[in-house]
Formats: structure tokens, C-alpha cells, sequence
């Protein structure tokens, strides 16, 4: 195996291990251990560096999968392609958005579930958790690929 071979093996481990260990076990042992309010700003200061890890990883993969063209390169490459929007789109649309109405919404411990803003925000967080669980799928799926 050579050294890109296995650096894109590496990337789509580390991609799919940090967003896997995020969604599964940091996200929910902060909003176990702290409130509502504090788990949400924790987990929102560590969102953008979530989102860079996960682009740099895959970047870093797919460049590296272009390089090699392996086994079944074609699909795992279109794969990693979708995989790279979907996270791009959560990154610059959905995660600045979310945010922004954190800002606007003083409690979420307070303010009632049917409040304009808060509906608005369980949307984008259901929009960005199936993101992230099909990013996490299509990972699944390129380690059995490559």
C-alpha cells in the first residue's frame, strides 16, 4: 500500500471516527453533565471546528483518493464529493444560521417549544443531524469501498 493509499484511508478514519465520536458520545455526555443552555453554547463553540475537521479531512481524501485511483475510485470519489457538500452546506448555510437564532433566543430551558424562533431552530438542527448521520453512513461506506 503506498503512503497516498493509506493517507486516504487515514483522512476518511479520522473524518468519519471525529464526526462518529461527536455525535455519539461528546454531544450527548455534555448535554447529560451540563443545561440545556450551557451544553448548547458549549457544543456551538466546538461546531466550527467540527465543520473545518471534517472538510480538511475530506478534502484530504479525496485529493489523495485522485492521486491513487484505486479500486473502485469512481464511486468512492462521488461519494466523498457528496459527502464534502453536505458538510460544506452544514458549515456555511445551516450551523451561521442555527447559531444566529441561539443568539436571538434568550433560554431554551425558558422559551416555550412552540416559539417562532425555537421552531425554526429544531428544524435546522433536524436538517443538520440527518447531514450529519448520512455523512457518517457514506463513511461507513468508503472505508468498506477503499
Amino acid at each position: 500500500m503506498s503512503f497516498v493509499s493509506a493517507l486516504c484511508r487515514l483522512a476518511v478514519a479520522l473524518w468519519v471516527g471525529g464526526a462518529t465520536l461527536f455525535t455519539f458520545v461528546l454531544t450527548p455526555t455534555i448535554f447529560r453533565s451540563e443545561s440545556r443552555d450551557a451544553a448548547g453554547r458549549i457544543v456551538g463553540y466546538l461546531f466550527p471546528g467540527y465543520f473545518r475537521w471534517g472538510l480538511a479531512c475530506g478534502a484530504v481524501a479525496l485529493v489523495a483518493l485522485l492521486v491513487v485511483r484505486g479500486k473502485n475510485w469512481i464511486p468512492a470519489a462521488a461519494l466523498m464529493v457528496v459527502m464534502l457538500a453536505v458538510t460544506a452546506f452544514q458549515a456555511l448555510h445551516i450551523e451561521p444560521k442555527a447559531a444566529e437564532l441561539k443568539r436571538q433566543i434568550p433560554s431554551f430551558e425558558t422559551t416555550t417549544k412552540d416559539h417562532p424562533l425555537r421552531r425554526e431552530f429544531s428544524k435546522l438542527h433536524g436538517i443538520s443531524a440527518a447531514c450529519n448521520l448520512s455523512v457518517i453512513a457514506g463513511g461507513v461506506v468508503l472505508v468498506i469501498l477503499l
